[in-house]
Formats: C-alpha cells, structure tokens, sequence
C-alpha cells in the first residue's frame, strides 16, 4: 500500500473497508485538508493525482482526453480529486460495471461538482463515504478513557482524568482537526483556518460554477455564520445580522445560494433536528443548528484569537460546544450512529441526541465548566420526563459532556458527566 510516512490512523478506516467488501468503488468526500487522500493511499496499490502540475497537469489532460486511459491498475487505485475531471465518474460506474472484483478505486474530492457531464448516479456501483476533520482521540488529545458504546450498552466505568485548563481547550478549536496543523506552533495553528477561508472566496467558490461574487458579500456572510455558529438562525435572520453588524444587503435567495456552494464545498456540516415523534401538542423545532465542518473555521470567520476567546468565555462557550459535537457525531458514526439536537416550543432542549439503528438514543448537554453540570443535569431529567410521558421511547442515556471536570461518572440521578478530552468511540 502507499501509506504515507507520519500518518495517523482514522476513525473512518472502519467504514472504509467496509465500503470496499460491498461497492467497485469508493468515493471519499469531504473538506480540503482532513486527510482523505492519506486515508486512500493506506488502501492504495497505485494512484493517480489529478492535481499533479507535472508536466503542465498531464494526467489530468490524459484524463480529459480520455478518462478510461487512466484506470488501469493495480488495485485498488487511487483517482484523487476526481471531480477536476467528472467525466471519471462515469468512467469508474462503467469500469465497475464489467467486472465482480470489489474496491477497484478509490475515488476523493474536495467539491461536489454540477451534474453535468455526470451521466449515472454511481448507485450500487460507487459508495460515498463522508470524511470529517480529526476529533480529539485521533490527534491524541482525548485519552480514550471513556467509550460512547460504554454509556449505552452498560460497561461503563468511572475513572479519574487528566487535568485539562480552559487554555488548552481554546487551543483545541483555533487549531481544529486538520491533521497537517497538529505539528504548527501554537501561536500559528489559527493561520490554517484563516486561508482556508481567503481560498473559498477568491478560487473555490468561483471553481464551482464560473461565476465571480462580490468578496465583500461572502465574507459578510461567513462572519454572520462565525457568530451564529451552534444557533438555530434561518435564512432571514443571518440576513438582518449581516445588516446591523456589516451594513451590507444581502437578499435571503443570495444568502441561500451562497450557502449551497458553501455545503458543496463541504464548509458546512449543520447539525439536523431530532423527531422524537411526541403523542401531545407541543411543537418541535426543526431547524437545523448551524456549524461550520471544523470548529476552527468558526474562528477564522470571527477573526478571533486564542487571547480574544479567553477573555470572552461566553463566545467560547459556542465553540466549544460545537468542538464537543464535532467530536461526538465522529465517534457516533464509527458505530453506524446519527447526530442530532432536539428543541421545542417551550425552550426544552438537548445539544446532541446519539440515534442508533435499532431507535436507542441519548441525550447530550455540553458545559464548559464544572459549575454548569448541575444546571445541565437538571434539564436532561426534564427532558427525559417530558419523553417518558408524551414520546414511544425515551432516551437511555443521560450525558453532561463537559470541559473543566477530571473525572467521568454516573451521578447518583443516573447522568453521566464525561470529559470531552477523555471520550472516543
């Protein structure tokens, strides 16, 4: 295999090769930067990069003139940033379609590009497989104490955690999970962050579709979700928000067109709305809670520091919630899990709720500090009272995820409180 030197092993590993016992191919999707080329090459025997400037981009001239040319083995082979050249797609669905033989590629991509061109959906034929940035267990600053798994099928264990400070946590989000910032020196980890978002404006948001935007409107609109990440704020209200704090105009059809190119280009990873289908009246929020793919982009589209964040723990507080739900929809998944936030009408809530297949769930509050686990606890038995008398099923595991605490428990009232610094699969 082509297992680059210094790569640290995925989560998604997992899915991966699961995916490849059941599709000819595999289309790893996800944002520039989160390592799913280097996942690809450790299931690689040959690979082709489309973006190589070799020779005045050759191959991708090759695979333009014509795509089957550049398919040939072995397998599996590697077609990385395929989307420069989507006929591919349709070349890998035919080149599946002659032969039994399972994970013949691997395909990656940075954007989803226009169909056109793309003549079949790949259905059967190419499985997608999502790829996030790195949670805390992958870098290795969750010691892994605590399982997920452990909190619902009942083998969970307290244990004593390492001291963590709120420094570090503030640290943790600036840099996010690219795994290329892990070795950057902490008063630089936030630049990566920065230009990923200088990129989307000036180059990728105009690769998409060959249309050039004003950069003054795009950037409005990223600081407008920078302060409205881990909120429940529609269409219109980012629209007002860019009014009062930008004095730019921006019509709710742009803001929802530019938000579309920003989820092709895998910027966004919005957290969808629990239904926990309740026999009464009451009215269920569903908007979706609002986050950017890596809790670092939030802070580059404020243009925060780690200095500004610790002098303002209540903006904090919204980011480290959305580095809490990073890490558990990461985790979540690894066992064929969803993630969801549930509200309703009255102001009941749960930050995360873990959905398994089989319809088990569990209700999740992040708290920054240890002094906000009582008031967090209080509102997940509420929450689960409300669910054992108006819902068919209420939630079988109660979870304070929290920042300041070095200890991971069961409370006596049957909430877990668990260190995010200590959490993993």
């Amino acid at each position: 295999m082509l297992t680059p030197e210094g790569y640290k092993p995925r989560l998604k590993e997992k899915k991966l090769d699961e995916y490849q016992k059941v599709f000819g191919a595999v289309c790893i999707e996800g944002p520039k930067f989160c390592g799913k080329t280097w996942m690809a090459m450790t299931r690689s025997e040959s690979a082709v990069y489309l973006g190589n400037p070799k020779n005045n981009f050759q191959m991708r001239t090759m695979a333009e003139i014509s795509p089957e040319s550049v398919l040939q083995g072995p397998y599996p082979k590697l077609l990385d940033e395929w989307q420069e050249v989507p006929p591919l797609w349709d070349a890998v669905r035919f080149s599946v379609d002659q032969g039994t033989q399972k994970g013949m590629y691997l395909l990656t991509g940075s954007a989803t590009p226009n169909h056109k061109g793309i003549l079949h959906s790949g259905t059967g034929r190419i499985g997608k497989l999502k790829m996030n940035t790195m949670s805390l267990y992958e870098t290795g600053d969750s010691s892994g104490q605590v399982s997920l798994k452990s909190l619902f099928d009942g083998s969970f264990q307290p244990v004593v955690t390492d001291e963590v400070t709120v420094s570090q946590l503030i640290h943790y989000v600036v840099r996010g999970g690219w795994p290329g910032n892990l070795q950057t020196p902490a008063q630089l980890s936030g630049v990566v962050a920065t230009e990923y978002l200088k990129t989307v404006v000036d180059d990728d948001m105009y690769k998409t579709d060959g249309i050039r935007r004003d950069a003054g409107r795009i950037w409005a609109l990223l600081h407008s979700l920078g302060r409205n990440e881990c909120t429940l704020a529609g269409n219109t209200t980012i629209q007002r928000d860019i009014n009062a704090a930008d004095g730019m105009e921006l019509d709710t059809k742009t803001i929802a067109q530019y938000l579309d190119i920003f989820t092709r280009l895998f910027l966004l990873d919005n957290q969808p709305a629990y239904n926990p289908n309740l026999r009464s009246s009451r009215r269920v929020l569903k908007q979706e809670k609002r986050h950017f793919t890596d809790p670092s982009l939030a802070v580059a589209a404020l243009g925060a520091t780690e200095d500004m964040l610790y002098n303002d723990l209540q903006t904090f507080g919204f980011l480290f919630e959305s580095l809490c739900t990073h890490d558990l929809k990461i985790y979540a998944e690894y066992h064929d899990a969803s993630l969801f936030h549930f509200r309703d009408e009255k102001g009941n809530e749960a930050d995360a709720i873990v959905e398994f297949p089989d319809g088990t769930w569990g209700a999740f509050e992040v708290k920054l500090g240890a002094n906000k686990i009582e008031e967090a606890a209080a509102s997940l038995l509420k929450l689960k009272a409300i669910m054992e008398k108006e819902s068919d099923k209420a939630p079988s595991v109660l979870c304070v995820l929290c920042g300041m605490t070095n200890m991971a428990y069961k409370r006596p009232d049957g909430v877990y409180v668990v260190p995010i610094t200590a959490l993993k699969p």
